[in-house]
């Protein structure tokens, strides 16, 4: 008997409720409306703005920093450019103001932060205080009688103040579109899968949409349901709704208004949304849905954790293969250090947060059978272009693989007022969310009723800003990463008898023969000016269940199964905007505990921090699922009731999560340090390399002598990030061993005891990437570097590969790559394998991937020095000290071999050879303006450097 077929499901439905908060909302944020007392379907809207904030309705003068606020957002805050100014761009070189004026201070730290001075702070970051002053005005612009914009002469920022609510949000859609209107339309493209309709089909265009298809495909009315189900969350969701309103109709009233005098981006023209000469076309309204697309792009981006269960299943497996079930297993819990005693945490003070842990004995864990697993198929009914591969090699509007590449993230160093020259708090924070031309980004501040703050935001969601300062206080975030994606293997089944295999469309849900959702995103494109791929259509499908999106299908045992994806945000891209409008609220953020109730109600898994004039704090946000005690989140798990989360509804995608106590968080910790690394003791993260070292060790480092000495400035703080931002980890931190073992016994070979030489005098200046002035383009310590970039993919391989074997260590570089260099060209091979895994050239971020821990607490082993977490085998020369030293010296000599061209092989930016080129960040240009290459360092984006000297 086939298995019984069951009535379907509808997804999220849209209760009369959420109905009724939607329209009413909607209606009350129209020009003129009163929000308050709205009644519509049975919901009243009250206002949540708190009567003391709704009766200051002008507080931009409520600045408690006093000129201590700095920040900086290269390239620039102007991201738009008419077609003129593209044109003028591409022939003169010429750029529209406030374009790039921010990427001279922030590149000139890289060499200007040693000898740095609080005065000269200014040089090289923006001042950050509330307000304009009136000899500092450029402009002033009014679209509604009550939101006056005041744009700065020195950046060109936004300042935004209005005198109603509906008014100060409304400005906030405007300032935006006149910021970021291209950018903004670009990613409601991309969350809906329709770039290359938009943009072109270039081969970019189409791997980026397909890629945030697989990440966070939604019908237009599961985008509706999660705006109801955030009005119907309370008066704070009903706000944030009307808030959201009446940024998309400051948006509209923009595109309106630059189409009608055609001052509207030029990509338009360029891509044939709008006529060059007759003006004939449109730009399309924006729509709420649209900011719910654009929240599930930037969540997807940088907001997920998790995951990955398939890639450390294949390690697993591997290593059994390699060394037996027992030893196998020991190897490859040494090799993903969930819980490493050896690595740095954010909290340092002994604190422990269970969660996510692997268990002693896992039950329901279902190991794929090797060989088996097979990408799920995404591109179906390929026409044209879609289906030939003559034009993979033209260019995207976006980087093809924004998504799909590991990048780096971001920083944070926060010193307590008890160790500081001034007795308050300072921190330098910011989020790396790459480099864009313009930017992902934008600055503004915000003034109106029941908002008061300065910052950045994502473009097309700024009506609050996402990371910046209050009235006296500052926060920030790192991405966490967290683990509330979950792998399951679910049965698969058919609905009439017939035999399963791996193309059925249905799964065994709780027993019964359920078809999975089908998703269907069709796309077509034709050419344009900006692209010249030919014509082309295809459909993106993605299949769903109740246990997530399929990844992928092979058998477990024997049996087909699907893989899917469970993540606790998905269908819940919108929910954290209650959160950020909290830190916009100088009435719920008055300290540590409002600033952290704030945090809680973010379901993106991030790593705050928090300084006022007093104190300091941290939490870890995100929907942290609560898992049976016996499931290892480390691998894919049964779709079985006993096995899913507790308190899982699939038709809501919602479950029993932690509560905000079993959640990492501090206040007023000697310091805190974050570059994405382990929060605490016992937090469990599915990502491999959290070991011994990593790169936040070289923030800890230098912090933790900075509060030794006590007396801590601004200054010195900045110095600390920067000095960690142009040291090479590997040179800093793992060079040591490698020296050590080579000292062993003297370098004989004349050519060889030069090269250490020279490595050996690099280490002991710093390890530093810097120039030897500015500008020069010209590396002190040049060979040296040179020899490190081509080395470290050859050690890796010489040192863990023979132990490993083919299997182990191929299936361990799809877990970890081996390198993140900052040029990203270093691919080495031996032994017929290529550890080609290497971070994307001209990114800046760096060291955030690679196997610094492995090979350290390898070398320390083989030393015989003590090692707590070791390795379950010592790998290089199979633990003979003798034979490890030969290793690393027959891999060195093949590095001094490598010529520059080939270790800095050139790109369409840099010549081969070109070493300070290979390594330079490029603002990656989304749309038609370019910026000059500049040079490296490991620093985040968006940065502030706040001291608070007063307090409400």
């Amino acid at each position: 008997m086939p298995p019984r077929m069951p009535r379907r499901r509808t997804r999220r439905p849209l209760r009369t409720a959420a109905v009724g908060a939607v329209v009413a909302a909607v209606l009350a944020a129209m020009p003129g409306a009163a929000i308050a007392g709205t009644t519509i379907a049975g919901t009243t809207i009250a206002d949540a703005t708190p009567a003391a904030a709704r009766a200051n309705t002008a507080p931009a003068n409520n600045d408690y920093c006093a000129g201590q606020c700095n920040d900086i957002l290269p390239p620039g805050e102007n991201g738009n450019a008419t077609l003129a100014d593209i044109l003028a761009n591409k022939v003169f070189g010429t750029r529209p103001a406030h374009t790039d004026d921010q990427l001279g201070p922030y590149a000139a730290l890289a060499s200007g932060y040693p000898g740095l001075t609080d005065d000269q702070l200014d040089s090289f970051f923006n001042d950050a205080s509330f307000g304009v002053p009136a000899d500092q005005v450029a402009s002033t612009t009014s679209p509604r009688p009550d939101v006056t914009i005041v744009r700065d002469k020195a950046t060109g920022v936004p300042h935004i103040t209005g005198t109603t609510r509906y008014g100060t949000e409304f400005g906030a859609g405007y300032a935006a579109a006149q910021d970021r209107l291209w950018v903004m339309d670009l990613f409601r493209h991309v969350g809906r899968g329709e770039l290359s309709g938009f943009a072109g089909g270039a081969a970019a265009n189409r791997q980026l949409e397909q890629s945030f298809w697989q990440a966070a495909p939604y019908t237009e009315d599961e985008l509706q349901a999660q705006i109801g189900s955030v009005a119907a969350s309370g008066p704070r969701g009903q706000q944030a709704l009307a808030d959201a309103q009446a940024y998309v109709d400051g948006i509209n009233q923009y595109i309106t208004q630059s189409y009608n005098g055609r001052y509207f981006p030029g990509e338009y023209d360029l891509t044939g949304q709008v006529n060059a000469i007759t003006n004939a076309g449109s730009i399309q309204p924006f729509k709420l849905t649209d900011l719910v697309a654009l929240a599930s792009v930037i969540g997807a981006l940088f907001g997920s954790g998790g995951g990955g269960q398939l890639a450390s299943a294949e390690v697993k497996e591997a290593a059994d293969a390699r060394y037996g079930p027992a030893l196998g297993d020991q190897v490859w819990n040494s090799l993903r250090e969930v819980n490493d005693p050896e690595a740095v945490t954010t909290l340092h003070d002994g604190q422990s947060f269970p969660y996510a842990v692997p268990p002693a004995d896992p039950q329901g864990t279902a190991l794929p059978d090797p060989g088996s697993v097979v990408p799920e198929q995404l591109v179906y009914d390929a026409t044209g272009s879609a289906a030939s591969t003559a034009a993979t090699a033209a260019p995207g509007v976006l980087p093809g693989n924004l998504l799909t590449a590991k990048h780096g993230m971001s920083n944070a160093l926060v010193v307590s007022g008890k160790y500081t020259a001034s007795g308050h708090p300072v921190a330098v924070f910011g989020p790396q969310t790459g480099y864009f031309a313009p930017q992902l980004l934008m600055l503004e501040e915000l003034q109106g009723p029941g908002i008061s703050a300065r910052g950045a935001a994502f473009a097309g969601l700024s009506f609050y800003v996402e990371l910046g300062r209050g009235q006296d206080y500052a926060w920030s975030a790192t991405s966490a990463g967290q683990d509330i994606t979950d792998t399951y293997a679910v049965p698969l089944c058919t609905t009439d008898g017939s035999p399963v295999t791996l193309a059925a469309q249905s799964y065994l849900y709780h027993g019964v023969c359920t078809p999975f959702d089908k998703l269907v995103q069709t796309d077509a494109w034709s050419p344009t000016t900006a692209d010249s791929t030919p014509a082309g259509s295809y459909s993106l499908v993605m299949y769903r269940s109740d246990y997530g999106l399929v990844t992928a299908r092979g058998t477990v045992g024997g049996q087909p199964v699907a893989f899917t994806e469970l993540r606790s945000s998905y269908d819940h891209e919108v929910d954290s905007i209650i959160g950020f409008q909290m830190l916009n609220d100088p009435s719920v953020v008055q300290g540590p505990a409002g600033f952290q109730q704030a945090a809680q109600n973010i379901n993106y898994t991030f790593n705050w921090f928090y300084a006022d004039s007093q104190h300091t704090a941290y939490y870890n946000s995100g929907d942290n699922p609560v898992r049976p005690a016996d499931v290892d989140p480390n691998l894919p798990t049964w779709a079985q009731p006993a096995y899913e989360w507790q308190g899982f509804d699939p038709t809501t995608n919602t479950a029993q999560y932690t509560p905000p106590a079993q959640h990492p968080q501090s206040v007023d910790q000697d310091y805190y340090v974050s570059w994405n690394n382990k929060q605490a003791a016992d937090y469990g993260s599915a990502t491999y390399g959290n070991g011994s070292v990593y790169r936040a060790n070289l923030l800890d480092s230098r912090v933790k002598a900075l509060v030794a000495e006590g007396g801590v400035t601004r200054a010195e703080l900045t110095q600390a990030m920067e000095d960690a931002a142009v040291t090479d980890l590997r040179g800093e931190d793992v060079l040591p061993d490698l020296l050590k073992v080579i000292g062993t016994a003297p370098v004989t070979d004349p050519q060889l005891a030069s090269e250490v030489q020279q490595l050996t005098a690099w280490q002991a200046a710093g390890s530093k990437r810097t120039e030897t002035s500015a500008g020069s383009h010209v590396y002190t310590d040049a060979t040296a570097i040179q020899l490190m970039d081509a080395w470290w993919p050859l050690l890796a391989d010489g040192i863990m590969h023979p132990g490993l074997g083919d299997q182990a260590y191929t299936a361990l570089t799809g877990a970890l790559q081996i390198n993140e260099s900052p040029s990203g060209g270093q691919t080495g091979a031996t032994s017929g394998s290529t550890s080609a895994n290497e971070s994307i050239p001209h990114k800046g971020s760096s060291f955030q991937y690679g196997w610094w821990s492995y090979l350290d607490k390898d070398l320390r082993s083989v030393l015989g020095q003590p090692v707590a977490g070791p390795l379950a085998q010592q790998f290089c020369g199979g633990g003979s000290l003798t034979a490890c030293r030969t290793v690393l010296l027959t891999t060195l000599q093949q590095a001094a071999a490598e010529t520059a061209a080939q270790v800095y092989p050139g790109d369409s930016s840099c010549s081969a050879g070109d070493q300070w080129c290979a390594d330079s960040i490029i603002q990656r240009p989304l749309g038609g303006v370019t910026d000059a290459n500049s040079t490296w360092q490991n620093r985040p984006t968006y940065q502030q450097v706040v001291e608070f000297p007063s307090h409400r």
